[in-house]
């Protein structure tokens, strides 16, 4: 692996002010809150495609582009905003990306036709990609150093859980109240968290920067590549699938939207334990977690279009599912992070970018076959490409490489 200089991997997240500790967790709390406002945004429409495609009169392909716009925006500006907001307080950075997201969901809300919903979605990317590369770091400015591992694993528990709520808690309200009362709750909170930020997180000016020259040396160590292949092959297989898991529940399986509704939320609550149970395990074994959690997806979506006729086998299936995806940002964020221990921002950088980016491809894919086929092909050629990523897992094992820290 490529030698990175420490200094130049951090965001400026040295030096702890003398502060009170329940101020310090009050401001992780923040950051947490606001990590999963923005996954809980941007999966939002998973669960409402096509109650806001029939709204507009479009496709569900094209509903799909409220996904892959996010993803898409986020992947460029996680780096380039890392760079670029070098020089500026990191509260402020926070505040303005809250700002954005709030204004975000209410302009969805409101819009009269889906080219605003759009735009809406690109400054969700936006947010995505700044807030993420800022806020993942800023554990070590917050609390003690010996309750900076503690912080850290809160901040990033918020992806998981955004992830596997944000799609079932979109659902029930935009069943009770109407899909735009959904993006008006999530603004309501984005304002709620923005508040919180300016109570509690202290003023982080910046001293020490991620350079552009870092991620690419990042990119010569082959633990990296193979950090980016499998995030790349599991996040298109569950997205290119999950996204339109709304159209097979209703086209294949005939389910009412109050059982769509109950399936994803016991598919939220499986994904929590997931998440868990994948914590626990990938430190120590990283290669079987990814890959036993790829393994899973897989299973899932090719038995969906047999199985998932029947409302039983459909429940099933999601329980599973969700309890596969839920190690799924864990295990991805740790290989990083074993990759490049020496670089812990640019680590996040390179997870977060490969991550949306890959959101956005498996969207935008998954809309393409299910517009010119069925959501059962879509599921069926997802479980194809979980199955390569489990095949690339067991090639890292077989070239027995080791871990740059040796672990």
């Amino acid at each position: 692996m490529a030698s990175t200089n420490t200094t130049a991997c951090h965001s400026g997240e040295v030096g702890l002010p003398t502060r009170s500790p329940l101020i310090g967790w009050l401001a992780v709390s923040s950051v947490t809150l606001g990590i999963f406002s923005i996954v809980t945004t941007e999966i939002l429409p998973i669960g409402l495609l096509t109650t806001i495609g029939s709204s507009f009169a479009i496709s569900d392909g094209m509903a799909g582009l409220m996904i892959t716009m996010p993803g898409l925006l986020a992947a460029i500006s996680a780096p380039v905003v890392t760079v670029a907001t070098a020089h500026i307080d990191r509260r402020l950075m926070l505040c303005v990306f809250m700002l954005l997201l709030a204004m975000a969901n209410l302009l969805a809300a409101a819009a009269p036709d889906y080219r605003l919903v759009l735009v809406s979605r690109v400054i969700v990317g936006i947010v995505i990609g700044g807030f993420w590369s800022i806020g993942a770091g800023l554990a070590e400015r917050l609390v003690p150093a010996a309750s900076v591992g503690r912080a850290t694993s809160v901040i990033f528990s918020a992806v998981p859980l955004g992830s596997v709520l944000g799609v079932p808690a979109g659902t029930f309200i935009g069943d009770l109240a109407g899909w735009r009362t959904a993006f008006v709750v999530m603004g309501a909170l984005t304002v709620g968290v923005l508040a919180m930020l300016l109570l509690v997180m202290p003023s982080l000016p910046p001293n020490r920067t991620t350079r552009l020259s870092v991620l690419g040396s990042m990119l010569k160590s082959v633990h990296t590549r193979f950090a980016l292949l499998l995030t790349f092959l599991a996040v298109l297989a569950h997205f290119g699938t999950y996204t339109y898991v709304t159209p097979f529940l209703e086209q294949v399986t005939d389910a009412s939207s109050q059982l769509i509704t109950v399936s994803l939320l016991v598919y939220g609550a499986a994904g929590i334990v997931g998440n868990f149970l994948g914590g626990v395990v990938v430190t120590r074994y990283p290669r079987a977690t990814f890959g036993l959690a790829a393994g899973l997806i897989a299973t899932v979506t090719l038995l969906l279009p047999i199985l998932g006729r029947w409302q039983i086998g459909a429940v099933a299936l999601l329980i599973v599912w969700g309890v596969a995806y839920g190690a799924v940002p864990v295990s991805s964020r740790t290989w990083f992070a074993k990759a490049t221990p020496d670089a812990p921002e640019a680590a996040s950088v390179l997870f977060t970018a490969s991550f949306q980016m890959t959101i956005s491809l498996g969207a935008v894919a998954g809309g393409v076959i299910v517009d010119r086929a069925s959501p059962s092909t879509v599921m069926t050629l997802g479980g194809l490409v979980a199955m390569v990523m489990v095949v690339a897992a067991w090639a890292h094992f077989a070239r027995r490489l080791t871990w740059p820290d040796n672990t």
